[in-house]
């Protein structure tokens, strides 16, 4: 019986290994294509989140969207979607999703830092990018109170169900989640 246990704990071990091993990242098409299909099924638009995982103003746009305060919201009127890019050194065979600068760059961010944003529809029409600092360059994370207005109205332009109230509650969250300068 004990042999048993450590012969299926041991086969466990070995299949757990050789998959994670032979694990790749999703090519970036088939995530915008399987964000595009959730969002005609859901009626709603796609927020595609360009990102590394080296990038700490992403990491940060990433627990806002998940904060408890926001989260219902994001999920209520978009579907929030990442596409790693532009990783460091040797990660990025192992953590980019191929054909991911590719996508980015149909989406106008060529020359973006991350993390950047695209709103697209649920047919891949570019509603909006994260391009709309004043001299248009990316804004990334929104730190800045100008910034989150700009981010904010690039949110409320990306869907017609944002209210008021959640633009609001968006806006207070990232004024009060600002970088200490």
């Amino acid at each position: 019986m004990l042999k048993n246990i450590v012969f299926s704990l041991l086969l466990i071990t070995f299949t757990v290994s050789a998959n994670a091993q032979d694990w790749k990242p999703k090519p970036a098409d088939k995530i915008v294509t399987t964000a595009l299909h959730e969002a005609k099924v859901g009626k709603k638009n796609v927020m595609l989140i360009f990102h590394a995982s080296w990038c700490k103003w992403c990491t940060r746009l990433e627990k806002a969207i998940s904060s408890p305060e926001l989260s219902v919201i994001f999920k209520d009127n978009w579907v929030v979607t990442y596409v790693d890019v532009l990783e460091r050194g040797g990660k990025v065979d192992s953590l980019e999703n191929p054909g991911g600068k590719e996508i980015m760059k149909k989406y106008g961010g060529e020359n973006a830092g991350l993390p950047f944003c695209v709103f697209i529809d649920k047919s891949g029409k570019l509603i909006g990018n994260s391009n709309i600092m004043p001299d248009k360059t990316n804004i990334g994370y929104p730190g800045a109170k100008d910034e989150v207005a700009l981010f904010t109205g690039l949110l409320k332009k990306a869907s017609k169900k944002l209210t008021n109230k959640q633009k609001t509650v968006i806006t207070n969250y990232f004024v009060k989640n600002a970088p200490k300068q």
